[in-house]
């Protein structure tokens, strides 16, 4: 199992990615024969060798021979050969992980001056190059804004344990690259690895229950401690040094347009384990971790600055810090420090000290503690200047100034946290106050209209709403409750720990509105005496359903026309956030539609925003699979029109998106980078013209059509197809991915089985694992045939498209990558599940034929001869990876099948679902994706 790689070109690089797979792959033979004796490896090979001539050369005996291995596996060995395979995947995209590390590293040692596509750099050079002048550029940088948002979404299927090895792993195999070991040392790392890939196998990789919501906390911060900490510094530094060389007359310090949020703990749509003391105490668990980097780094610090007033002389400024320190902080002999010559460590000593107290609330108000992190940063530019004054310039800029970054990107609340909740929910609890009030009867059965003229008046209305002497509901009392610890953490952890209150399912301006009224219940939103307003929390609408996407310019115009609403917005510097979402729309629409219509919608509400003197932030709600618009941070930020991106982008980060890209520093840093530079010129071409196909009528109007007739195509299947669901449910492992205990939330918002109350992380879960990654891809093909109708002129006129129209080419290229990671031949045995013949045929030869039509038009447009040419790396990858996963997915389908018909006579089988559940493991790995 050691013959995988990304690349077969003959270089040195991919020679060493090479080294590394059969390195990780000979330890884990080793671990075979040493756990399961020479008959499990000899198993574990003869499935490779036949998968793999299979995906040569598809001969019916071979298959045949195949499978009855497979079937014939007893239980002890075909738990192990699961193992086997889901645990090699894991060590190969380890390797596949080091490699992109080294490969940047290899670029950067023999590049010389030559700048790295995708780097910070080569996005400055191109400012230059166009002759932006320093002042342009300042301002660009000045209007930047990229938030990137984790989200507890269970999509991540590995546990937090199994992330531990393999970073240790990881670690280990890097030292393989280092020329000075010895052949003891290489023979100790061996050994090492060893253990460790034994420890791997002996942990279980399946959770025993479901995560809590604090869990998925802990999940979430162990990416601030492991690398954000410190690579958001970094790439502010290389951002700032690029500056410098192109631009070398300006002192150059960035805004921190670079930040990163947070919805696990806030986010209590369709979760009921998030409750208002969930969001406190998660408020607190982040600024328990500020504070204890600070401390870490502070630590360090005092063991460096070690200068001594007998040979230099600091400011006047960190002397009197120092003396003001003494007669306000107490200090005990675990803080302080000693040797009064060493004024760095005594500052440093009660500034530890001052943050401990943080937590006291008996030391609130008092100069014992940082009650506001602007108070940390004057203490840190204290010691900066005076390190300047005796000419410790580099120490400065080594030490002190990285934390200053890392304070003011940071706080003392790590990550600002976003509420997200329900609109019925809000409606159900604002019915039931108003009923008490005895304002309306029944608020729900007011028209649009008449809620809108409502709560436009109750916004000015100074009287409250609520009374501590009535009784409410649990749920009202529960959504009250939320307010009210929005308002006391902003108190507490500052304005900037939540800011921003997200309203799923936003169908109207009421949706809007009503979060506004329990706002300025709690004092969120005040209409002050003088006329002025104070807010410091914004309505965020949550646009999801293509209808939804229709209705949000206008639904925006009706609050916007609202005096005290327009006002809301203008106290919080005349931006407003929106939220689209690309996993509601693309499994209400298909692929197409959902693209085009969230294209659409970007630029109305642009335009809309303009007619009201606003800017707009748009938050993108991206999944990481395919069908659920998961693509690159890079091409993310340049799949947006760049006119949209004015006030600012946030894009959610989630699942296995989180372990891929921040669980090491290299891979976190190089995807910050190419993020960071995707965003610098995005933002220089919205400044010096956007590509011509950006604004060609002729071919909005062509993809308006294609649109439309794919969407038809989409909802004849999946909506409107009475035996639709069935076919779902009994061709893919939806009914078992629930039992997978990856997240808190549940499966779906109702306890119902209708396509609407599904989510679509399940459903899109569930065909990526059965290998059809429907939802990416369906519906495409019949939509594209519609225009081009096999004449010649029209194709062309879709070849000139990928050329020249960036929608449309990335649109192609997405649907090129689930074109190649899809297999309709495995996808065709998942199919063989469904009892019924007459709709699992006709509904299975729908989909072939249409996968078909898709991959053949996506290559003549493309002009390509296979899938992925465009991209040989991935195409390879993808290629070597299959005859690995193929064995997982036949395995798989075998176990459900057993696994059904056990459950249909209404017994169970514990260890048959774990087995399940470890090729579910097994096959996310292999494809790197699950939701």
């Amino acid at each position: 199992m050691s013959e995988l790689t990304v690349n077969v070109s003959k270089n040195h690089s991919n020679n060493l990615l090479r080294r590394d797979v059969r390195f990780l792959g000979n330890i884990l033979g080793e671990v075979l024969v040493h756990q399961g004796g020479q008959e499990l490896l000899d198993i574990v090979e003869k499935i490779r060798e036949l998968s793999k001539s299979l995906r040569a050369v598809s001969l019916p005996e071979v298959f045949e021979e195949f499978k009855t291995l497979i079937r014939n596996l007893d239980s002890d060995n075909r738990h192990q050969v699961i193992r086997a395979f889901a645990i090699y995947f894991q060590l190969v995209n380890i390797a596949e992980q080091n490699h992109r590390i080294r490969r940047k590293r290899d670029y950067e040692r023999s590049a010389g001056e030559t700048v790295q596509s995708g780097s910070m750099e080569s996005a400055v050079q191109q400012l230059k190059k166009h002759n932006f002048s320093q002042e342009q550029v300042e301002a660009l940088l000045a209007d930047l804004s990229l938030e990137l948002v984790m989200t507890a979404h269970p999509t991540e299927a590995m546990r937090r344990v199994i992330l531990d090895i393999h970073k240790r792993i990881s670690e280990d195999v890097k030292l393989l690259d280092n020329p000075t070991l010895t052949f003891r040392e290489r023979e100790q790392l061996r050994e090492k690895l060893l253990n460790e890939v034994i420890t791997l196998w002996q942990t279980d990789e399946l959770r025993d229950r479901k995560p809590t919501v604090l869990d998925e906390v802990r999940n979430g911060m162990y990416y601030f401690h492991e690398t954000l900490f410190d690579v958001l510094p970094e790439l502010y530094q290389e951002l700032e040094r690029s500056l410098a060389k192109h631009y070398p007359d300006h002192h150059w310090h960035v805004p921190g347009f670079l930040r990163f949020g947070s919805w696990i703990g806030g986010d209590r749509d369709g979760n009921p384990s998030v409750t208002a003391e969930v969001t406190w105490k998660t408020l607190q668990m982040q600024r328990k971790l500020a504070i204890r980097e600070y401390q870490r780094i502070l630590r360090d610090m005092m063991n460096s600055l070690s200068f001594s007033t007998t040979i230099i002389d600091v400011s006047e400024e960190l002397l009197s810090s120092i003396q003001k320190d003494r007669l306000h902080v107490t200090i005990d002999k675990t803080y302080s420090w000693n040797n009064e010559n060493e004024p760095y460590r005594i500052k440093i000593a009660y500034m530890l000290r001052k943050l401990n107290n943080i937590v006291d609330d008996s030391k609130r108000g008092t100069m014992e503690r940082y009650n506001h992190v602007s108070e940390l940063l004057e203490d840190l530019w204290t010691i900066d200047k005076s390190l300047r004054h005796h000419y410790a310039d580099y120490v400065a800029d080594t030490y002190v100034q990285k934390m200053i970054r890392q304070v003011e990107l940071f706080g003392f609340h790590t990550a600002t946290l976003d509420v997200r909740q329900h609109s019925q929910e809000h409606e159900n609890a604002l019915k039931e106050i108003l009923a008490g009030m005895q304002i309306v009867d029944d608020y729900s059965s007011l028209s649009e209209s008449e809620k809108i003229e409502l709560l436009g008046k109750l916004m000015t209305d100074p009287r409250p709403l609520t009374s501590p002497y009535f009784n409410y509901s649990e749920s009202t009392e529960e959504c009250l409750a939320v307010y009210r610890t929005i308002a006391k953490a902003q108190q507490e952890f500052g304005k900037n720990c939540i800011s921003s209150y997200l309203i799923s399912m936003t169908q109207g301006a009421s949706d809007i509105l009503e979060v506004m009224i329990f706002a300025k219940e709690t004092g969120l939103f005040r209409l002050l005496p003088d006329g002025q307003v104070h807010c410091t929390v914004q309505a965020v609408p949550l646009f999801e359903t293509i209808d939804d996407l229709h209705a949000a310019p206008q639904i925006m115009r009706s609050v916007l026309d609202l005096p005290a609403y327009r006002a809301a917005v203008a106290s919080m510097n005349d931006l407003h956030e929106i939220m689209l979402g690309y996993s509601d729309s693309n499994k209400d629409g298909g692929v197409v539609t959902a693209n085009w219509e969230l294209r659409l919608a970007l630029n109305d509400i642009t335009a809309m925003g303009q007619e009201y003197g606003i800017k707009l932030k748009f938050f993108h709600g991206r999944g990481g699979a395919l069908g659920r618009g998961g693509m690159s941070l890079d091409r993310s930020i340049m799949a947006q029109p760049p006119h949209t991106i004015g006030g600012g982008i946030k894009i959610t980060e989630q699942g296995e998106v989180l372990s891929s890209r921040y669980s090491l520093q290299g891979i976190a840093y190089r995807s910050l980078e190419q993020a960071i530079s995707a965003l610098i010129t995005s933002a220089a071409i919205a400044q010096t013209g956007e590509p011509a196909g950006e604004n060609n009528k002729e071919w909005d109007n062509i993809i308006r059509g294609i649109s439309e007739v794919s969407l038809n195509k989409y909802q004849d299947l999946i909506f409107r197809d009475p035996d639709f669901m069935n076919f779902f449910k009994q061709s893919t492992p939806l009914p078992e991915v629930g039992e997978l205990n990856i997240g808190s939330r549940p499966s779906k918002r109702k306890n119902s089985d209708r396509f609407e109350d599904l989510r679509a992380i399940p459903w899109v879960f569930a065909w990526t694992q059965s290998r059809y990654l429907l939802p990416a891809w369906y519906a495409a093909g019949t939509g594209i045939q519609h225009f081009y109708q096999d004449k010649p002129e029209n194709m062309a006129e879709l070849q000139r498209m990928y050329k020249e129209f960036p929608f449309f080419k990335t649109l192609i290229d997405t649907l090129q990558m689930a074109i190649a990671k899809a297999d309709l031949t495995i996808a065709r045995e998942y199919a063989g599940m469904c009892k019924e013949e007459s709709y699992r045929n006709r509904i299975f030869g729908m989909i072939e034929e249409e996968f078909n039509l898709t991959r053949d038009l996506v290559l003549q447009i493309s002009g390509q001869q296979e899938i992925l040419d465009n991209v040989p790396v991935i195409q390879e990858s993808v290629r070597l990876r299959n005859p690995y996963v193929d064995p997982l997915s036949y395995l798989q389908v075998q176990l459900l099948s057993e696994l059904r018909d056990i459950r249909e006579e209404g017994s169970d089988d514990a260890e048959l679902l774990r087995e399940v559940l470890l090729t579910i493991n097994g096959i996310a790995s292999g494809l790197r994706n699950t939701g």
